[in-house]
């Protein structure tokens, strides 16, 4: 029998404060709330999650490398406030071939001018922005159907 595809959920820095760090913007959700809901539904379509937060840039590029020798399916990435600073994790996704889409809780189209633009979202199939949480169940929808 063949192994659930495995995907991997990467988050960045200040990713852990959810649910405390302005809701008004981010929700009420925690990533632990978060990573819930992905477990439940990746178990419900036969796949799997592997959830991982860092405010650390290199660990993301580490996690992205480890995606690929491990043969993930897909990476869910938000990036946060790298997205917009970041050439680094941009190299990284055109490095590997694990598809990548980038996940935002906010649409950064909506927020200040800097946030508009996405080194990641330049190098990433797709981006789901602006649905809160649920941009991370949507992602996956879109991960397990590539």
């Amino acid at each position: 029998m063949a192994e659930n595809p495995v995907i991997y959920v990467l988050n960045g820095p200040n990713l852990n404060l959810l649910g405390t760090r302005e809701p008004e913007i981010y929700g009420s959700d925690t990533l632990d709330d978060i990573a819930g809901q992905l477990e439940d539904r990746a178990q419900e379509l036969g796949a799997e999650v592997e959830v991982r937060q860092t405010n650390h840039e290199g660990h993301l590029i580490d996690w992205m490398h480890e995606a690929q020798a491990e043969g993930a399916k897909a990476i869910l990435l938000n990036s946060a406030g790298f997205s917009h600073t970041s050439v680094a994790l941009h190299d990284a996704i055109k490095a590997i071939s694990v598809p990548v889409i980038e996940v935002h809780l906010s649409n950064p189209h909506a927020r200040e001018d800097f946030r508009r633009k996405s080194y990641v979202g330049e190098a990433a199939k797709g981006t789901v922005a602006g649905f809160g949480a649920l941009s991370y169940l949507l992602a996956l929808d879109a991960a397990l159907r590539l």
